[in-house]
Parts: structure tokens; sequence; C-alpha cells
């Protein structure tokens, strides 16, 4: 018994005696791939939604429509993600109506580094990306770590296949390691980046078991969003 009278389970095992842990976070799966272009941004997320070994849905969309040029990736705790996309949407609403026009996707970047730091105590159990068009028309992609911490990037990847996907990125859209000259690297079009993305996805289901099923792509440009669909595989 403690200092406050209250009786602590021994380190044995006591006969009888059964002692239940309890976690509030629960790890949902999925995956996001972000590359951004010179007057586009590519995003895309898979739609396999998991607990453990079980498949809760095979068509759950993780790509959030904060606007007409930004678009939020979001994976983890499904709970989690539910709430901070709904509270991020709400402040957007707020924000439209007081000023009379849309959150730009810098500004919507930096409101949820804050929403994710006010509880970083007790913080959201997801993996962001935000993708977008910034004020210049350029593309735009920021990464955040589980309390706010944000870094804009041409390219990133995140969620449960982060680890396997984040290098093929670094090679095919960075090309890390490669002795090329400026003039010798190809250009990043649109439809190469997409391409990209679908084959880090492609990779990445052949190991990661919480990835899988389809990838959602969305493809951000000043005429707005285009959304396509690949199929993975099922198992």
């Amino acid at each position: 018994m403690n200092s406050f009278g209250i009786e602590q389970f021994p380190d044995y095992k006591v006969p009888g005696v059964q002692h239940v842990d309890f976690s509030p976070y629960e790890s949902n799966g999925g995956s996001i791939v972000a590359i951004a272009g010179d007057d586009f941004v590519v995003i895309a997320a898979d739609t396999r939604l998991s607990s453990g070994y079980s498949i809760h849905s095979r068509e759950q969309s993780k790509l959030f429509e904060m606007s007409p040029k930004t678009v939020l990736g979001s994976t983890g705790c499904w709970c989690d993600t539910l709430s901070l996309t709904g509270l991020v949407k709400v402040r957007m609403q707020m924000y439209e109506h007081t000023h009379m026009k849309t959150m730009t996707t810098d500004a919507v970047a930096q409101m949820l580094s804050i929403v994710m730091y006010n509880r970083r105590f007790f913080p959201y159990y997801v993996s962001n990306i935000l993708a977008g068009l910034d004020k210049d028309g350029k593309g735009a992609v920021y990464s955040y770590d589980p309390i706010g911490h944000c870094e804009r990037a041409t390219y990133r990847a995140g969620g449960s296949a982060g680890a396997l996907l984040q290098p093929v990125l670094d090679n095919q859209i960075g090309y890390k390691n490669q002795n090329l000259s400026l003039d010798q690297l190809p250009p990043l079009t649109k439809e190469r980046a997409v391409a990209v993305a679908s084959d880090t996805f492609i990779s990445a289901a052949e190991r990661d078991i919480y990835t899988g099923d389809s990838v959602l792509i969305n493809i951000i440009t000043a005429d707005g969003i285009e959304k396509r669909e690949l199929q993975l595989r099922k198992d």
C-alpha cells in the first residue's frame, strides 16, 4: 500500500487476481503518398481499414477534401482521424464565415499544426499529410509529427507503410545518391507523379498487411480536383 492508501498489484502473479491493461489508442493502418509539382500536387491513400488481422472495410477513403485546392490525408487511429478532420473543417467554416474567403493551403497547414499541438499531452494518434496549391499556384506538401511539427516538402510518405514508400520516392522523385546533372533529370509531370505514386503502393501492398485493396488518387490543379482509383491486391 502506497502513501495514498491505494494497494498496488505485486510484480509476481497472484492466484485469482487478473490485471487488465487498457490502451486508448488503436492502429487501423493505412498509408499516404503526396508529390508536389510546379502547378499541381498528387496525393494518394489506400482504402483498407483494419485492426490486427481483421479488415473492417475495403472501401474507406482516407483523403479529406478541405477546400477546392487542399486535401488532407490522415491515417492511424480512425476515431482520432474523424475527430481531428471534423475539428479542422469546423475551424475552416468559422474562418470562411468571419473573413468571407476560403483558407489557403498555407493557412490550413498552420492551423492544423496548432490544433495538433494543443493536444500535445494526449496526442491524436494519426499520421497526417496535407497537400494543395499555395498562394502562388505551386504544389505544396506538408507533413506532421504527432504533436504538430510541420515541414513543407516536395514529396512525402506516411502511415503504416511509410518506411517502405519513402525510399521509392527518394529514388524516383528525389533522385537521391544518383550522379545526374540537372539537365539529365526527367521533368516531373502530372502523369509521372501519378505513375510513381501508383507504383509505390503496388510495391508496399506486397509487404504491409495494413495497406491494400485499392488506392484513391487526388490530382489537385487550378481547375479543381481530379479523382482516380487503382486496384491493389485484396489479401
